[in-house]
Order: C-alpha cells, then structure tokens, then sequence
C-alpha cells in the first residue's frame, strides 16, 4: 500500500516562481503526512494558458524548471508527478508531457499527451503517438495518461494491459463537466480494474474558470477520496491487493477477445 496525495490547486499563468511554491508546500505537507507520492495538475508550474504558453514561454527555461521540480522532490523525500510542455520532434512544435519523479528526484516515467482537446490546445500543440508506458514504483506498477486522454477507453485499457495498478492523470478541466470525475473517472477504474487518480486546477486562470473535483477511484469503481470546487490536498491509500482481487472476481482483462475487436473494426 502507498499513501497517495493529490493536489488541486489554482495556478498563476506565467507566474513559475509562484506556482513552484505552491508544489513546494503541497510536498512538504503530502510528505509529512506519510505520503510516497504528490500528483499536480496539467502544465501546473506555467499556468493552463495553451496560446500564451505558445507564444510566451521559452523552451530554454524548461531545464531549469524541471530541476527545480526535481530538487523539490529531492528535499521532501517524496515521488513528484508533474506537467510542462516540452519541444517536439519537428520545429515550432510542442507536446504536453508529464513526468514521474522519484524520492531523489529522478525522472522514472515520461508520458506526452494523445489526445488534445479544444482548438486551443490544437493551435499550441501537437498529440503524440506513443502509447503509455508502465513502471514499477513504491511496489505498484504505474502509468499516466493526462486530461483528454482518459475519457477514452482505449488509452486507459491500454494502461492496463501493460500491467499498469495505478494510473495518474493531471488534467485541467473547465466547469461545467462534472460528470468528467464523478461518472467517467470511476468507470474506466472499474472497467480496466486499476486505480485512477486524477488532479484538476481549481479556480481562473486566464479565460479558464476550472471545476475542481480532483478525484482518486479504486479499481471497483469505489470512491477514495473527492475534492470540491476550492484547493485541497487530498489524500488515499491505493495497492495492488484490491487490484488483483477486483481482477480476480470479474476477468475483464483476462477474457477480452482483441483479435475479434480488430475484425469488427475492419466491417465498421
């Protein structure tokens, strides 16, 4: 079993060094409750601003932020998941990323966000192609999807097929869909049987009013923490045992039949 910790907080655009305290007092705090993990909100240390971010961010900052994220882990002895947006492959071209730190600060996970939502985030952004991958971490294999990406099934199955037990996902979604974490959060930890904790901002920032309701669901589906509409740190205890008895009651994974899925996919 690990303590997990959420953070829901609102971001200041722009504001890095304000936004870094915020992480900062949210580790220290997760780490003295026993935490092994604090997980952050989409492009949290920038601000959730996808054009300003496009035209006003340097990408040379970007190393020394993720340093100073790094080094936050570092002094609280906590594992750190955090999003920024990183230069992709082909120029002018961003990615949204996320990347897992460990206890001494060490990247052990990188994931870039598939699916973009809005026009926005497609001005700004470009999805990436690569499917999530899985590590071990505190005795718990991990994976991480961000916002969009876990409201498709398809993107948490493939999480789960690749031995995944816990998935985290920053995310920054607007009010007005609550059933985002109250409905659709707690099927796919049902449906694909693993624990899902998800991050929201709270708040403005920029033309962005957030919903908040930062979520953290078992793999039955069952609700394990819950925040409201204000900043919160939540905290839940998630492991692999109830993953693997869920697993072991009803098979989903085990009797999937994905052979036969690509052929109805072919007739469609």
């Amino acid at each position: 079993m690990m303590l997990l910790s959420v953070l829901q907080a609102n971001a200041s655009v722009m504001d890095v060094e304000a936004n870094l305290r915020t992480i900062d007092d949210a580790a220290q705090r997760a780490a003295q409750a026993g935490a092994g993990l604090l997980l952050t909100p989409e492009l949290f240390p920038v601000g959730y601003a996808p054009l300003r971010l496009h035209a006003e961010l340097d990408p040379a900052t970007l190393p020394g932020i993720r340093e100073r994220l790094s080094e936050i882990a570092r002094r609280h002895s906590i594992g750190l998941v955090y999003s920024l947006p990183a230069v992709a492959d082909h120029k002018n071209a961003w990615h949204i990323t996320a990347s897992l730190l460990d206890a001494e600060g060490n990247e052990v996970l990188n994931y870039a966000k598939v699916h973009l939502f809005g026009p926005e985030e497609h001005k700004a952004f470009v999805g990436a192609q690569e499917p999530p991958a899985v590590v071990d971490f505190n005795g718990i294999r991990t994976s991480m999807l961000i916002c969009y990406d876990v409201e498709f099934p398809e993107a948490v199955r493939a999480a789960a097929t690749r031995g995944a037990e816990l998935l985290l996902v920053p995310t920054a979604l607007s009010a007005g869909f609550d059933n985002v974490p109250q409905v659709l959060i707690r099927a796919r930890a049902l449906e694909s049987q693993l624990n899902v904790a998800y991050a929201n901002h709270s708040g403005h920032e920029d033309v962005y009013t957030f919903l908040g309701g930062s979520v953290v669901a078992g793999p039955d589906g069952s609700l394990l923490a819950a925040a409201g509409e204000s900043a919160a740190l939540l905290f839940a205890e998630v492991g692999t045992e109830s993953v693997n008895a869920a697993r072991e009651e009803v098979p989903y994974l085990r009797e999937r039949r994905p052979n036969l899925y690509a052929e109805w996919d072919k007739r469609a």
